[in-house]
């Protein structure tokens, strides 16, 4: 009887999710977008910026750093270069000392020096407000501009996926790949477009807070009742 007992245990631990369905799926997607917006109702980045230009420094030097980090390097950075036109002007070796805690310092300075020369160029000195023209720039990918131009233009032109982003929404069983451009088009389908902007800065609050990568507070989450939890071990009964 009890290796019965034990054999029916192990056995509906294996018990698998039933597959959801395109429908359910938009809805569970409606409700976190919702919960999100409960928990979070104020969504903000977490980069110190004042124009388009500081918050496009500041996220072309967020690459494989931390915001805090970003933060604790920029204002230095702002006051001796508050534009497009003084980092235009700006020589290299200066720029790399006032970065170089951030990693990858030489590159991240040569990318904002090109950046702002490009803008000088090109654009009067003004951030461009479009998507093509943005990702043309040095250091800017579809992810940097899309944090621009959601964040200071209020335009939704796709759904940022961070670190925080890709764990979490693999998590919440809304996506099915660890690459940041698929996890996009899911995400796309599911979440509605006037969400785009403030989804991903919500989740990102949520995963620092909350849904931490190496010990998730499931017991204090928000939204716990609508997270397929993929990959974690089953709540204690």
């Amino acid at each position: 009887m009890k290796k019965s007992g034990n054999t029916e245990k192990a056995t509906s631990r294996k018990v698998r999710r039933r597959k959801e369905t395109v429908r359910e799926r938009e809805v569970r997607a409606a409700a976190i977008v919702n919960r999100l917006g409960e928990l979070f109702p104020v969504a903000e980045c977490a980069l110190v910026h004042h124009s388009a230009f500081q918050l496009l420094v500041a996220t072309i030097l967020s690459a494989q750093c931390t915001d805090e980090r970003v933060n604790q390097a920029t204002p230095e950075l702002f006051r001796r270069y508050p534009d497009a036109a003084a980092l235009a002007g700006s020589r290299q070796e200066d720029v790399e000392m006032l970065v170089k805690s951030l990693g990858f310092f030489r590159n991240k300075a040569t990318n904002i020096r090109g950046m702002a020369q490009e803008l000088v160029e090109h654009y009067q000195g003004e951030v461009p407000q479009d998507l093509d023209a943005l990702v043309k720039l040095p250091g800017v990918g579809r992810k940097t501009a899309s944090v621009v131009l959601g964040t200071w233009f209020g335009i939704p032109s796709g759904i940022v996926v961070d670190t925080h982003v890709r764990r979490l929404t693999n998590l919440l069983g809304l996506v099915t790949s660890e690459n940041p451009e698929i996890i996009e088009r899911q995400l796309m389908t599911v979440i509605p477009r006037d969400e785009w902007i403030n989804f991903s800065h919500r989740l990102i609050h949520h995963g620092r807070r909350t849904c931490i990568a190496r010990r998730p507070k499931c017991a204090e989450c928000g939204l716990v009742a609508l997270c397929h939890r993929v990959g974690l071990p089953p709540l204690p009964e």
